[in-house]
């Protein structure tokens, strides 16, 4: 039995006349007729009732018909995975990151994924990283990079990328820049930040919560420079992944420790679709971003 017979079978059981099956599936008649005829003795039993003026399925044909779809269809999800291995994408992928991710250079990324397949639109989006693992669920996003601060919602698969300790970062002549500050000393200052689903700013909350004080964010941002910009003009100081605090554009400012025995990590990861939710695309896209890791996406 060849797929090119059931693909026959299908279109005249749907078209219920042979020549416009044929005409459909791009073949004579009679080389339609003559590969319906060896299915059906292959199959031992007629599939059609055939008359003058139209075909009819025989009660074999119909139970027959389904099982031919369903070959037909895992057929085509084959050429889709071997054309995938091959960079023959198509369609659209959607990417979210939340602002300050490091670990993974998201624009690097994106720009290789192009470069191997032109033929799928790249979309990307900004949010805070807890909305954009929700999104993925619902199939409104299919590549996140994200940061992880607590539970992750079911159907979403992750795939670690970095890890950072979380520091205090303030001009060089703040009055925490120098000494051993405690937490109570860091409460009373002016604190620059992000929105509160942002993951850097829930974990900086979760560091004040953990040493049972309380700040206030005086100044909020949503991007990173701009949070750099506000300390280096010593309006506030803040608390980053020490991979941000690193960054060029953060040059010149103190960076330290958080006080006493409070540990805060930053963990980031590449979050796509549990099981059969991610796409050929979010995979391949995925397998890019994670190309200098040990696990891949799969």
């Amino acid at each position: 039995m060849e797929l090119r017979q059931l693909e026959y079978f299908v279109a005249v059981a749907e078209e219920r006349h042979f020549t416009r099956a044929a005409r459909r599936a791009l073949v004579s008649q009679s080389g339609l007729s003559a590969s319906i005829r060896a299915l059906e003795r292959e199959l031992g039993a007629p599939l059609f009732v055939r008359s003058t003026r139209h075909v009819e399925l025989t009660e074999v044909g119909r139970a027959v018909l389904a099982d031919a779809r369903r070959a037909l269809a895992g057929a085509a999800a084959a050429r889709d995975a071997a054309d995938a291995v091959r960079g023959l994408l198509r369609g659209t992928v959607v990417a979210g990151t939340e602002q300050g991710v490091t670990g993974v250079d998201v624009p690097a990324v994106l720009a290789a994924f192009r470069a191997e397949h032109p033929g799928v639109d790249v979309r990307l989006r900004h949010e805070g990283s807890l909305a954009l693992l929700e999104q993925i669920p619902a199939n409104r996003v299919d590549v996140a990079f994200v940061a992880i601060t607590g539970p992750v919602p079911d159907g979403v698969r992750l795939f670690p990328v970095a890890s950072s300790p979380m520091v205090l970062l303030c001009h060089p002549e703040h009055t925490v820049a120098v000494g051993e500050p405690t937490w109570a000393d860091l409460a009373a200052q002016v604190f620059v930040d992000f929105p509160p689903d942002w993951s850097i700013r829930r974990l900086g909350d979760r560091a004040f919560a953990r040493a049972g004080q309380q700040r206030e964010v005086a100044l909020e941002v949503n991007d990173v420079h701009g949070l750099i910009d506000l300390v280096r003009h010593d309006l506030g100081v803040a608390i980053v992944p020490e991979s941000v605090a690193r960054k060029k554009t953060a040059a010149g400012l103190a960076v330290r420790p958080l006080p006493g025995a409070v540990k805060i990590d930053w963990e980031v990861a590449v979050a796509v679709g549990a099981e059969e939710r991610a796409g050929p695309a979010a995979l391949e896209l995925c397998r890019i971003a994670r190309a200098e890791t040990a696990t891949p996406c799969r």
